[in-house]
């Protein structure tokens, strides 16, 4: 296998338009002429985790990623024995039940607050900035959270849940422009410690808890890049304690990273190294289960903006690496540019789409028109 790999790889680049040792920025520096066996065999996982060990380099990861996806090339280059395990356990178990639930919180989100505040805006907003009028990464992030607001239909005194609510950014920025009482909750210690100390002053309270457990109902509910966690045997339960949890008449945001099809597998690297028990829903999986519960008031695909999300992030992330180095080490440094920057050519090749999709409860009156 190792001798036939190499000629097979590099027909395959070739096909994506991709030289070894070429001139160009998407073009690949093989340093481990392993290389070519480890990937023919281990497919997107090992093509992860070599760069993570430095077999390869290219000057621009998210171009090089962008013309693998042009070319289709994973179609033709079958997963090891770990994909397929992968695959199998997505398939036919439920990785989300509630005693694994937290497990995102520890291996991701409680990576460090420090790496966070470096790579993320000023209110810690880790999901897509809405860019259509902004020039920088605080403003794309403050008009998404007033897109959110407003679409909910805020006004003083309502309350307010945040399902899956991060560090509080819009649980804080609803709290202070529009003047609701708000409750988060998240599986990640870290923020949710962080997101209660932000929002002190704040008629915020911020739990660590499953979104199964909450009680209540509220005005409002929204989920800001959180149901990418759900799993797809949980959609219809998800939806069904958002309905629980939101009062007659009141409106749902549901903001989310979507596929362009339905599918029970993942990734196998972003699983094991960034998302566990994580998996994208298609349009189509969560309009059914919202079916017996919602009524549809909008949907919004600003896909696009995604990736200059994470080019911005990739760019903080870089800059702030000196004051973050010893503490994560040069492997993390290429797996988190690996991630931002795969995820970047992802949505730019229109893999994948970045949805808000807000749903009502109960007949309401509505005027006809849409917030943009």
């Amino acid at each position: 296998m190792s001798r036939k790999a190499k000629p097979i790889a590099l027909d395959l680049l070739q096909l994506a338009g991709i030289t070894v040792d070429g001139p160009h920025p998407w073009d690949m520096q093989v340093h481990d002429q392993r290389l070519y066996a480890r990937v023919m065999g281990g497919g997107s996982l090992a093509l992860g985790e070599s760069y993570m060990d430095g077999w390869w380099d290219t000057p621009s990861i998210d171009q090089f990623i962008q013309k693998l996806f042009e070319a289709q090339i994973e179609k033709r280059v079958k997963g090891d024995w770990q994909t397929l395990l992968v695959g199998l356990k997505c398939r036919y178990t439920n990785p989300q039940v509630i005693r694994r639930a937290y497990e995102i919180g520890k291996r991701h989100y409680d990576t460090g607050n420090d790496l966070f505040r470096i790579m993320l805006d000023r209110r810690m907003v880790y999901s897509c900035g809405y860019w259509r009028d902004a020039r920088n990464l605080d403003q794309a992030q403050e008009a998404k959270l007033d897109l959110i607001c407003r679409k909910l239909e805020l006004e003083p005194g309502m309350t307010l849940l945040d399902i899956g609510c991060g560090w509080g950014s819009l649980l804080q920025f609803a709290a202070e422009r529009y003047g609701v009482t708000g409750a988060g909750v998240t599986v990640s210690r870290e923020q949710a410690e962080l997101a209660s100390e932000r929002c002190r002053d704040l008629p915020v309270t911020i739990k660590l808890d499953d979104y199964r457990s909450v009680e209540g109902q509220y005005d409002r509910v929204a989920s800001v890049g959180m149901v990418e966690h759900v799993g797809w045997r949980n959609y219809t339960t998800f939806m069904r304690v958002a309905h629980r949890l939101l009062k007659p008449g009141g409106l749902f945001l549901l903001h989310t990273i979507g596929n362009n099809v339905s599918s029970k597998e993942v990734d196998p690297w972003v699983e094991r190294y960034i998302f566990p028990n994580s998996m994208l829903p298609a349009l189509a999986q969560l309009t059914s289960a919202a079916e017996p519960y919602f009524i549809a008031e909008d949907l919004h695909n600003f896909g696009p903006y995604y990736d200059l999300t994470l080019l911005e992030w990739d760019r903080r992330f870089r800059e702030g690496w000196s004051r973050l180095a010893d503490r994560y080490g040069e492997r993390f440094y290429r797996m988190w540019r690996f991630y931002l920057l795969s995820s970047a050519a992802s949505f730019r090749v229109r893999r994948i789409q970045l949805w808000q999709l807000l749903l009502s409860k109960g007949p309401r009156p509505r005027v006809a028109r849409r917030v943009e």
